[in-house]
């Protein structure tokens, strides 16, 4: 099959990402194939490429937004048959028996596995993953469309009850990238208000489009404290802007698998009245399950920009630089 691999950590600058023929992978006996028709590009991916988060697997096939349908099944494979249409997320595989599995933090186990990080993923023609860590696509979405819930509306959905935001309250985003464009049509569809802070005018449009009631930079004050707020932009400089405007007793969820250093705080002007700050570590099973289910409810609308698969390296040029309005989709095949 045809894929591209990160042989070894450099930036994504440089065009790391290598074009390679390896062989079809072959599903075992609980897990399925899928043949990828897409697969979002994500934050994450660039962590693992240019090697922010620590190599565990080299060369990898990164991606970890992947859409397509079965084409094989192994033998002990029940929930899928051959010609369903299915999507992999970041969460590959877990033990089932640690105490995080057992108490519903599969997100914490220790032995999980991870898709384009400990196991090759969707930058290719063909992935394989256990049927259990498979998920049915919604009717309603198609391929391009439903790639960016696999990963930006999971992580995003579980920042978002992380936050403790309660149905009509006051909510903000810093960094309107994939995840936040998802998180604000299920916050208004809450009916809450949500105040958006981005660099960017276009993704400060973006977010106006989507309902928020007031857009600004990091360093500007929204006209009034806001109950619960998330950081999806991997700057820690942000978790001093955002304590700083957020209510008594409100709550920050720091939504990014990796962040830079987040600076010296103040007490009494970031912390003090019983403010929370919660870091998002990876995601549930049911994480999934639960937004894509919301997502046909509401119904979510994904704003997307399309690349093929051989533009790998100029989408994640382009992430990188905060130029994508939306999601990043790579199209693998038809």
């Amino acid at each position: 099959m045809r894929a591209f691999i990160s042989k070894e950590p450099r930036p994504i600058e440089e065009e790391p990402l290598a074009e390679v023929e390896v062989a079809d992978p072959v599903p075992g006996p609980d897990e399925v194939r899928i043949k990828i028709s897409t697969c979002g590009v994500c934050h994450t991916d660039l962590h693992v490429i240019e090697g922010e988060l620590p190599p565990k697997k080299l060369p990898i096939i990164p991606g970890h937004e992947i859409v397509g349908i079965v084409d094989a099944t192994g033998g002990k494979v029940s929930r899928f048959k051959v010609g369903d249409k299915a999507g992999a997320a970041w969460l590959h595989s877990t033990c089932g028996e640690c105490e995080f599995c057992l108490r519903s933090n599969e997100n914490l186990c220790e032995k999980a596995r991870f898709t384009g990080y400990d196991v090759d993923g969707g930058y290719a023609q063909y992935t394989v993953v256990p049927e259990n860590f498979a998920y049915s696509v919604p009717d309603g979405f198609s391929d391009l469309e439903a790639a960016p819930l696999l990963c930006a509306g999971i992580i995003g959905y579980r920042a978002l009850r992380l936050s403790d935001i309660e149905k009509g309250g006051r909510l903000g985003l810093y960094g309107f990238g994939a995840s936040a464009h998802i998180v604000i049509q299920v916050a208004t569809y809450w009916n809450c208000e949500v105040y958006v802070f981005s660099r960017s005018e276009e993704h400060r449009q973006l977010a106006r489009k989507l309902g928020a009631v007031w857009t600004g930079r990091a360093e500007d004050d929204p006209p009034v404290k806001l109950q619960s707020a998330i950081i999806f932009a991997p700057a820690g400089k942000l978790v001093r802007d955002a304590l700083r405007v957020l209510e008594k007793g409100g709550t920050l969820a720091l939504a990014g698998i990796y962040m830079t250093p987040i600076p010296e705080l103040d007490y009494e002007k970031h912390l003090y009245h019983e403010k929370t700050v919660k870091s998002v570590a990876n995601s549930t099973r049911k994480d999934a399950e639960d937004i894509l289910s919301l997502a046909a409810e509401i119904p979510i609308r994904t704003e997307i920009q399309e690349f093929a698969l051989h533009d790998v390296n100029r989408a994640l040029i382009l992430l990188k630089q905060g130029r994508i309005k939306g999601a990043g989709v790579l199209r693998i095949s038809a």
